[in-house]
């Protein structure tokens, strides 16, 4: 069986600092990363997706975390489709018409600057041995289809070297009929598909699977159980306290992905306070109880 991994989304999330989960004396940015580091052996960095990452941060990251951290990389907004505001890319980059932006439009040229600079404020991280990924997550329009797949073969092409990880909001690609397409498509451009854990009977819910397409990587990221899902603030969307039997359910599914990866990364995203670093250390517990 393959390690599994188990974090949080963030370790810097405003209710999370505000939470109380931090000790005193360890409430400044290494203090933090440091306490983090800790607990869990796996952190996703969300904040590539709002502004490209530094090079700076990442050595610090690299100097305050241990030999076996992983971080895990959301990928910037633009690189994925999503609408991005003009001030998140470096002023150079901004250009006189931010109408593309906003619909998460950009030519070649700008994404392949975008993407190079994306790649060099990470590579401390992936010199070190911490990168674990970087996760490409797809809004929830992009749907299975000819464009979809002439978009993933580019960023496969663009990232080649890279550790790639896939997440589809759009529930079309996980439908019974479409399900095993998905994955050997995955699997041919090399990318780890990320399963998922949120609410059901939504109409964007994905089902709870836990789908390995690249034998080094299985991701699988929580969301939490909110109604809101689909609108509302991000507060209001990922709002959800995990209870003991709903992560208990999901332990021998992630067994099973466990045994057919060298790692597993396994994420919570419900942003409720300590709710996300608390549902991580149960899992933890639970994942190193005997097999019955």
């Amino acid at each position: 069986m393959g390690d599994i991994l188990v974090g949080a989304c963030s370790w810097t999330d405003r209710q999370l600092l505000a939470s109380g989960w931090y000790p005193r004396g360890r409430r400044d940015a290494e203090g933090r990363l440091r306490h983090y580091a800790s607990r869990l052996p796996v952190v996703e960095v969300d904040a590539g997706y709002y502004a490209l990452p530094s090079r700076r941060n990442s050595e610090l990251w690299v100097e305050r975390t241990p030999d076996g951290f992983r971080f895990d990389v959301k990928a910037f907004s633009l690189l994925t489709g999503h609408p991005t505001r003009a001030e998140s890319l470096p002023a150079d980059l901004r250009g006189t018409d931010p109408g593309p932006l906003r619909r998460g439009r950009a030519g070649e040229g700008l994404l392949d600057e975008v993407w190079g600079r994306f790649a060099e404020g990470i590579e401390p991280l992936r010199k070190a041995g911490r990168l674990g990924t970087m996760l490409f997550q797809f809004p929830p329009w992009f749907a299975p289809g000819d464009p979809a797949e002439a978009t993933l073969e580019a960023c496969a092409l663009r990232t080649q070297g890279w550790p790639l990880a896939v997440e589809f909001r759009h529930p079309g690609w996980w439908e019974p009929e479409r399900a095993e397409a998905t994955r050997a498509s995955l699997s041919a451009l090399g990318a780890s598909a990320v399963g998922t854990d949120m609410a059901q009977r939504l109409p964007g819910s994905l089902p709870p699977i836990a789908p390995v397409t690249r034998p080094s990587l299985a991701v699988v990221r929580f969301h939490g159980h909110s109604a809101a899902w689909g609108r509302g603030s991000k507060e209001d969307r990922f709002r959800y306290d995990y209870d003991v039997t709903e992560l208990a359910a999901w332990v021998p599914r992630l067994r099973r992905a466990a045994r057919q990866a060298d790692e597993l990364h396994v994420l919570f995203n419900n942003c409720c306070a300590d709710a996300a670093v608390g549902a991580a250390e149960s899992m933890r517990r639970l994942l190193t109880r005997p097999c019955r």
